[in-house]
């Protein structure tokens, strides 16, 4: 006869949902390994949530002057659509 599993206590429950939130799960030279999860606000990664809702001056003061460039290239290139259409 085999031994029964016996069922997680309440604590080790939520350690078990706190790990699983912190890290995920890949596979390394065919073995799982454990990595720390990407930071996500609302589901997206921080990154992306900043190219999203980040305004010039404040992309500025930290120091993104990537994100800084690629979002003056979005607005030029939107402003001379805009300018095309009006002239058509």
């Amino acid at each position: 006869m085999t031994k029964r599993k016996r069922k997680l206590t309440p604590e080790q429950k939520a350690a078990k949902a706190k790990r699983r939130r912190e890290y995920e799960t890949i596979f390394i030279n065919g073995k799982q390994k454990r990595v720390k999860r990407e930071p996500t606000v609302d589901g997206i990664p921080v990154d992306e949530f900043i190219r999203q809702n980040a305004d010039p001056i404040w992309l500025l003061q930290n120091e993104m002057y990537e994100e800084l460039y690629q979002w003056e290239q979005e607005r030029d290139k939107e402003e001379q659509e805009d300018s095309q259409q009006d002239k058509d």
